[in-house]
């Protein structure tokens, strides 16, 4: 970063500008509200270098868009970077702007996981998790499915003991926790105006020896968060950091796909559904859907590993997928109709997850962590931090 002859920052590029806001997700009208701006003109007059934007302003968009500073003084913007080879699974053609806020989305996170490793390296908290990079795809799918139950303690039969499809999601996040992995329910950027699809991205992974996330989309079903949560263990079992998007399209997301599905279910199970490719797609539905909750399993997935046994045809599956997307969507809309509005602090702690919230209060209580940047981790205001630790204290 150069600087003028006289000490000044040298003139903002209207360039950044637009570039900064459209990988944050938002629109012109979006960022003007986000920005307290009178309205989009005025974004546009910035972005077109017809005024230069005042150091508050560069300031208030460092924050809402989430770069840092000195971000906004660069000649250029930068080149988008290789997420790396399992990041390859999203859709061909995302929804516009979806990539954006996914990226935005992960820039939060991998700052958030930065913090905690970081208190946990000061703390001298930091030993690492030897099952993380451990596995190997050459290993085979049973071989790690079999790690997986060892290290969480955890089988199938735990799974279905849960009388719900919440109950079984709980019980595995817990396991999962306990083996030292942060599980986050997040579909947006904080706010509804930036949901993002479950068709866009299902969760990732951010592996690290230390401080491994998990972020499961909370706008997917609430049947598929098991069968994402455990795609993702396997990534981090094999040291590798990925968005999972449908169905996998490359080696890996395969190999995860069939870990999380042996995880959960049998192979030799899916005979008991007797599906056939000209059966009544009605009553298949309804077969798989009896099936999956008896079980606590998602339908698509069962119907997605009918395909992959060649029990049912492409087209079946297809037809069979579009149903229960339509439906999810259904349920989703139901879901969000008003019906008295949950408490702010409950719904934060079940997305950011115990495990988190135990591990931030321990390391702010040591000093190793200020309230503002635990505010960060959490998702949060610094003054609301002690509000959201007083439900966790039986942790």
């Amino acid at each position: 970063m150069k600087f003028l002859q006289n000490g000044t920052m040298p003139k903002v590029n209207p360039q950044i500008l637009v570039w900064a806001r459209e990988t944050a997700g938002l629109s012109r009208e979006e960022a003007a509200k986000k920005l307290s701006m009178s309205g989009p003109d005025r974004i546009r007059a910035l972005e077109a270098g017809e005024r230069d934007p005042s150091r508050r302003q560069l300031t208030n968009m460092s924050e809402k868009y989430r770069r840092p500073l000195l971000t906004f003084y660069l000649p250029n913007p930068p080149k988008s970077s290789d997420r790396g080879q399992d990041f390859r699974t999203l859709p061909d053609e995302p929804e516009v702007g979806s990539e954006a806020l996914i990226n935005a989305l992960l820039r939060d996170v991998y700052a958030r996981q930065g913090l905690v490793r970081a208190a946990l390296e000061e703390a001298e908290e930091d030993e690492a998790l030897a099952f993380v990079g451990s596995a190997s795809m050459e290993d085979g799918v049973e071989t790690l499915v079999k790690s997986l139950r060892e290290l969480l303690d955890f089988t199938s039969d735990d799974f279905r003991q849960e009388k719900t499809v919440n109950g079984a999601f709980a019980a595995l996040r817990a396991a999962a926790e306990k083996a030292g992995v942060f599980v986050l329910l997040m579909g947006n950027l904080g706010t509804f105006h930036t949901d993002i699809d479950a068709k866009n991205f299902r969760g990732f992974a951010l592996a690290d020896d230390v401080a491994p996330f998990i972020v499961i989309n909370e706008k997917d079903s609430r049947a598929a968060w098991s069968f994402t949560l455990l795609h993702e263990l396997a990534h981090i079992s094999l040291g590798q950091t990925g968005i999972s998007g449908q169905e996998g399209t490359v080696e890996i997301e395969r190999f995860c796909d069939s870990v999380a599905a042996h995880f959960l279910l049998r192979p030799e199970e899916l005979v008991e559904i007797g599906a056939q490719n000209n059966a009544d797609l009605d009553e298949l539905k309804h077969q798989i859907g009896d099936f999956s909750n008896k079980r606590n399993l998602s339908r698509k997935m069962v119907a997605y590993n009918l395909l992959r046994s060649d029990i049912i045809a492409r087209r079946t599956y297809n037809a069979l997928s579009a149903i229960f997307d339509d439906e999810r969507i259904a349920q989703k809309i139901e879901d969000e109709k008003p019906k008295g509005a949950p408490d702010y602090y409950v719904v934060r702690r079940h997305r950011v997850g115990l495990g988190l919230l135990t591990v931030v209060r321990r390391l702010v209580a040591g000093g190793a962590l200020t309230t503002t940047k635990a505010g960060r981790v959490l998702g949060v205001k610094p003054t609301a931090v002690n509000r959201i630790f007083d439900g966790s204290r039986a942790a």
